[in-house]
């Protein structure tokens, strides 16, 4: 017998806070003006999905394991039905060898990659300006 295939439920866009969260971020990373302009880009970007492994492969991060409180975590809520908000991305630049950021999301992204790397993450994507 195999196993089920894991449903992972889905909010249709980030909550309202994540998007401070994705700020708190990134402002360890760039000014204020450039971190504005990355957000705002984030809202207006449509939700894309991109798989498990991808994201981790162009970010150049390294899975949290699931031991990791906040990875945990958010692997109960898949196992409880919950749904997961859309994680934020900021895409990087193969030319220059800059990797993709995750803005916001990182610990569903290890979740979902220990879950099934394959499996298919909504996020929204923003130019760095």
């Amino acid at each position: 017998m195999t196993d089920p295939i894991l449903q992972v439920k889905w909010k249709s866009a980030p909550e309202d806070h994540d998007y401070p969260a994705a700020a708190d971020y990134l402002e360890l990373l760039g000014d204020k003006a450039m971190v504005d302009a990355i957000v705002a880009g984030l809202m207006a970007a449509p939700v894309v999905v991109k798989k498990a492994k991808d994201i981790l492969r162009a970010s150049q991060l390294d899975a949290l394991t699931p031991d990791n409180p906040h990875v945990r975590k958010d692997l109960l809520k898949v196992n409880e039905g919950k749904k997961l908000s859309p994680i934020l991305l900021v895409r990087g630049d193969c030319r220059r060898n800059v990797p993709m950021l995750i803005a916001d999301g990182y610990h569903r992204v290890c979740a979902l990659y220990w879950a099934d790397e394959n499996i298919e993450i909504p996020a929204k994507i923003a130019a760095m300006p």
